[in-house]
């Protein structure tokens, strides 16, 4: 038996992850739960096992007394003084029970305490496990769809794809190998549930972070991404190293890093903007494609007026003003957009303003 169970121990624990203390652990409460109730409920019994050895040893623990009121709980010395020498009165001593008379629903409460208490352990350690990752990039092959919800195998356990967190029009097969972002995991009744996103800002940021070495080593910084899943991502970096461009390290020899990230992102459209402290430029810069001539800024407000030229105009609004929504969101900024010949149009406004201003005053 002690053999046996040794080796159950050492091959449970390499397959599970789980430590043979927290086996043993199982073990032992699911022994002494069924022994309890072999024993009509009674609580002095006890249980050791050796986790090397896998060696066993079933005890009743008694007082040793020199006259019994409690045949349950206390047990005479001079039955015991022969055969246990070393004991005295006012000691407690435990006496070896037989595992093999448990019977048949003793070993079945015993086996159904075990396998609970192992399932236990074992969601404890993907909760754990899973927990420390949270806001990492992981990949999985995606096992089955059940109320738009895909079931996603990473590791030795399942997460969940809800289907509003997949790209739009984003259609998952099964067998297909997809990476996502780890949004969170929360424990259940039915053990932890372990949340991925697809649609987030950070499962881009997060993309970045793998494919650019840079980055990953601190030289460049992302300082800030606006998304809109499925259509279009800006992203802000920045250099702490002049000798190294962002955008360049970003973008990767011929496009090989950014058109990687596309690829997982199904064909959604990519700016990467260099990062400036000068507001003024941070937006203009914010507006691409468009390019911008001027930018009037309000620090205090954070308001900037940008004028673009007649045909940059329809770039830097957006096909129903996705680029400028985004630009918005990248800079924290509230702007507008209006063309030079609007602009050109209040400058005559207020100049023709000023005149009939003036003209009054000398016709006074």
């Amino acid at each position: 038996m002690s053999k046996e169970l040794g080796f159950v121990l050492d091959q449970m624990s390499r397959e599970k992850g789980i430590s043979k203390t927290t086996l043993v652990s199982a073990i032992e409460s699911g022994i002494l739960t069924a022994a309890k109730r072999r024993y009509n409920g009674k609580e002095n019994i006890g249980l050791k096992i050796n986790p090397k050895t896998g060696s066993m040893e079933l005890f009743e623990i008694k007082l040793i007394v020199k006259e019994v009121s409690d045949k349950e709980t206390e047990i005479s010395y001079n039955d015991i003084k022969d055969k246990y020498p070393d004991y005295e009165i006012g000691d407690t001593i435990n006496l070896p029970i037989q595992i093999k008379d448990f019977g048949r629903i003793a070993a079945q409460t015993a086996r159904q305490v075990i396998f609970q208490k192992l399932k236990d352990a074992e969601r404890s350690i993907i909760y754990d496990e899973f927990k420390e990752k949270i806001g990492q990039i992981v990949s999985g092959k995606v096992l089955r769809k059940e109320k738009n919800i895909y079931y996603i195998s990473i590791g030795k356990t399942e997460a969940i794809l809800a289907q509003n967190d997949t790209l739009p029009g984003e259609t998952l097969r099964r067998d297909d190998i997809i990476k996502a972002i780890l949004l969170d995991v929360k424990q259940t009744s039915k053990g932890p549930a372990i949340m991925l996103s697809r649609t987030s800002t950070d499962f881009v940021s997060g993309l970045f972070k793998m494919e650019v070495p840079e980055i990953q080593d601190g030289i460049v910084v992302i300082k800030g991404v606006a998304r809109e899943p499925g259509e279009r991502t800006k992203i802000a970096v920045y250099s702490n190293e002049q000798s190294i461009d962002a955008v360049g390290a970003c973008v990767g020899m011929k496009g090989t890093r950014v058109q990687a990230i596309v690829r997982e992102l199904k064909g959604e459209r990519i700016d990467i903007i260099p990062w400036s402290e000068d507001s003024r430029n941070f937006i203009a810069m914010a507006l691409t494609p468009a390019k911008i001539d001027r930018v009037g800024a309000n620090e205090e407000e954070k308001t900037a007026m940008v004028i673009a030229s007649d045909d940059q105009l329809s770039l830097a609004i957006g096909k129903k003003g996705q680029n400028i929504k985004l630009a918005k969101k990248l800079t924290g900024w509230e702007i507008d957009v209006i063309s030079e010949t609007e602009y050109s149009s209040i400058k005559m406004e207020e100049a023709d303003k000023k005149f009939n201003e003036v003209f009054k005053k000398t016709n006074k």
